[in-house]
């Protein structure tokens, strides 16, 4: 772990290099275009499109377009990158992106979506997760979830779900949960949510830390290479530290005692040097495979088995660097999934067309008028000359007399771009039949993958989301809904469904058997995830006159595996042990808590006082009952024998530094350790 103060003392030198690199860039691009001012880069180039094909799908979209002013999605930490993407398969034959090591400025957004500003990072919700890339032809926007799937497959209903999940009207309650009437009264009366419910009520909704979750561009989206071929593609960010979640008791009492406990911990990581990584993927199926499945791959409540369709690793993105003003560079910054660059395409995904509409009417709400594009934060980094004029916030200062196309009074500049000359051109999709506003008959399959889901889950995620359901629904006042919503989830799983009924006091399901479908994906359950040491916070309970050396030699052995130890005692400030050994005590019993840390060393202390030994016990079992890795030596070891804690999976004592340190790293790394014996 390296020194916070030393990259703290590097961080304007850093800043000031990764600043300089994006204005020679941009110079780079504009003095190229000197020699092409003819190109044209709209901000949106289909948006006339994109309204057209939007009134012809459903007029009433128009109408509901006022759900985008009616309040504002929690937006919460992000960070600028700059990140290497070394190809390691050739794309040429599927896309027009070039096939080389490509570094490009980017920009990260993670957020929360049912909260308002300032609820609790550690809620049950979805995580959203995108992407701009600062591109030589343009900004791409990848805008997803960290769930691959979605509540609903028509676009036009996105309305009705948000004003579920809200604080209800009447009173303003609760906040950023969906444990209320309204949500399930949406959920039992739209049974295509099924899938996402699930997933939804697993410990994905509950990540341990923005560093530890999957990233999906959730929609089908298409690959064009440079001979117009096509093929389907969905997008995968795959994290280095594995994918890693918090428990329910666990992040209900985070967000008490660190509403920001997300945020800090991505901050404090970049700040610290350990910059998370993850990897980008790619999913691929041919046109002529479009309908060899066993679901509809343009809807957005499935996703493609890992199994079947196989993720392709393209690169991979390091997130190096925080942002310097967090209203300029987070509370400014605008995503659309519509900014695509030659070689993406759309697909004819009801629920992506609609976004395709609706984000473009949300910006100009949020942010004030039509030019946030040209806000610093938005703002494309490759030249780009339209006939774009005025409206509020206007930030280009254009010359000359002509605004529009064609003209012959500046010799027909700007014009488009063909294809040829680098400009966009969209995928031409053959289409026969008639067109109609019904959803196709392959989208009426609801619970084939929530029944896949459940099966691909190991028993501890299970009881996990069993729990979850029974909390979710024992806030719900209305017993019709509640046993709608047990009869419902009957067609995923009776067990799910009797477990439930009977911790939330309704009748059994009619239905007696589980669904006949067997099928699962190995690739869904994190316990088949990655498991590593790095990064993870242990707080070392520490007393006065503890072990010097021997303490020292754990906490060196703790950091040298990439482990993050916190000192905490009973009061802060330098704590002497034996034979001259100091430490700083940097937390206390009163503003630490063990739900902050991955896991506990207790090394005690022969000067200990019935207040400290009574805190530390306490820390201790909190931890055990979250079952993290419990490690102790020394004096510390009284603690586990006076809690009936030894013997225990995940609990290591020891009293050579060396052998201790080895196995207690074992344990951190392994999470969890849900075969323990809770007591």
């Amino acid at each position: 772990m390296k020194n916070l103060r030393q990259y703290r003392a590097n961080i304007k030198e850093r800043d000031e290099s990764y600043g300089a690199y994006l204005k020679e860039k941009s110079h780079e691009l504009h003095q190229a275009a000197e020699e092409q001012r003819h190109a044209l880069y709209y901000h949106y180039p289909d948006v006339v499109k994109i309204c057209d094909m939007a009134v012809r799908i459903d007029p009433r979209i128009y109408e509901k377009t006022m759900f985008h002013h009616d309040f504002l999605m929690f937006r919460v930490g992000t960070g600028d990158v700059k990140s290497s993407f070394p190809i390691e398969f050739n794309l040429e034959e599927f896309t027009q992106e070039k096939d080389e090591l490509v570094e490009e400025a980017q920009k990260i957004w993670y957020s929360t979506v049912a909260g308002s500003r300032g609820s609790a990072d550690t809620v049950r919700d979805v995580r959203g997760f995108a992407v701009k890339f600062y591109t030589e032809e343009g900004n791409y926007d990848l805008v997803g979830n960290n769930i691959p799937v979605f509540f609903i497959q028509d676009a036009i209903k996105f309305p009705d779900l948000v004003h579920s999940f809200k604080p209800e009207p009447h009173n303003e309650i609760p906040q950023a949960q969906t444990a209320h009437d309204t949500f399930w009264d949406f959920v039992v009366n739209n049974q295509e949510s099924a899938h996402m419910v699930m997933w939804h009520m697993s410990d994905r909704a509950i990540p341990r830390s923005f560093r530890m979750m999957e990233g999906f561009g959730v929609h089908t989206f298409r690959f064009v290479n440079e001979e117009g071929k096509a093929c389907f593609v969905k997008f995968h960010w795959k994290p280095k530290l594995g994918v890693h979640s918090l428990v329910w008791d666990e992040a209900q009492k985070i967000a008490g005692k660190d509403p920001d406990f997300h945020r800090r911990d991505l901050y404090e990581a970049i700040e610290m040097g350990n910059y998370p990584e993850w990897e980008l993927g790619v999913q691929m199926i041919q046109e002529e495979d479009e309908f060899a499945f066993d679901f509809d791959i343009l809807d957005p409540t499935k996703i493609w088995p890992e199994e079947e369709i196989p993720v392709k690793i393209i690169g991979k993105m390091t997130l190096n660097r925080n942002v310097d003003n967090v209203f300029a560079e987070t509370e400014q910054v605008a995503f659309h999934p519509g900014n695509v660059v030659p070689g993406i395409d759309f697909t004819n995904d009801p629920l992506l067309q609609g976004r395709l509409f609706s984000y473009t009417d949300t910006q100009l709400i949020r942010l004030g008028g039509p030019n946030f594009h040209e806000l610093p934060i938005n703002r494309p980094v490759c030249p780009f000359h339209n006939n774009q004029r005025d409206g509020y916030g206007r930030q280009t200062i254009n010359v000359g007399q002509v605004s529009y196309h064609r003209n012959s009074l500046a010799n027909n500049t700007s014009s488009v771009s063909s294809a040829q000359e680098g400009g966009y051109a969209h995928y031409q999709e053959k289409v026969e039949g008639r067109k109609v506003r019904n959803r196709s008959k392959s989208f009426e399959d609801h619970f084939s993958q929530a029944i896949l889901f459940w099966n691909s889950m190991g028993e501890p995620e299970k009881q996990h989301i069993i729990q979850a359901f029974s909390f979710e629904l024992g806030k719900v006042k209305s017993k019709s809904i509640k046993q709608k919503a047990v009869d419902m989830f009957a067609n995923v799983s009776t067990n799910l469904a009797n477990a439930v009924a009977n911790a939330i006091g309704v009748n059994p399901p009619e239905q007696a058997e589980d669904p006949k479908l067997e099928k699962s994906s190995p690739a869904l359950s994190m316990l088949n995830t990655v498991m590593l040491p790095d990064t993870r916070k242990v707080g070392v309970i520490l007393g006065s006159q503890f072990n010097g050396p021997k303490v020292a030699a754990v906490v060196k052995g703790l950091q040298a595996a990439g482990v993050q130890p916190v000192i905490i005692s009973d009061k802060a400030g330098d704590l002497k042990g034996t034979d001259g050994a100091v430490f700083e005590v940097t937390e206390t019993f009163l503003t630490s808590s063990s739900v902050l840390f991955d896991a506990i060393y207790a090394a005690g202390g022969q000067g200990s006082t019935p207040a400290f030994e009574k805190n530390a016990a306490q820390f201790i079992h909190e931890a055990f009952m979250h079952d993290k890795a419990i490690g102790a030596t020394f004096d510390g070891a009284v603690f586990l024998e006076k809690g009936n804690l030894l013997n225990q999976a995940g609990v290591v004592t020891g009293e050579d530094p060396r052998q201790f340190t080895e196995e207690f790293v074992k344990a951190i790394a392994a999470d969890r350790h849900w075969d323990r014996r809770l007591i």
